[in-house]
């Protein structure tokens, strides 16, 4: 489909998925140490959390730049 002004444009989703599948991945793969954090909380067990899962608390840190970005581009 043709925008206005010639650009090639795809369908539209009406709901961002991307940023929700990223965050439940995260959480599952962060479920034991948040456990263990909430029972006990130091400030080892938060650095060694972070170290041991450096991808999962990047994807939780992107979060709001994520929703942004999927919600600018709906239109």
């Amino acid at each position: 489909m043709r925008g206005t002004d010639g650009v090639v444009v795809g369908p539209r989703r009406g709901w961002p998925m991307l940023p929700v599948v990223l965050l439940v991945l995260a959480l599952i793969d962060l479920r034991v140490e948040l456990i263990l954090l909430w029972d006990h909380f130091t400030l080892t067990s938060f650095t060694a959390a972070v170290r041991s899962h450096l991808l999962a608390v990047a994807v939780l840190l992107s979060q709001p730049s994520l929703w942004h970005h999927y919600r600018r581009s709906r239109g």
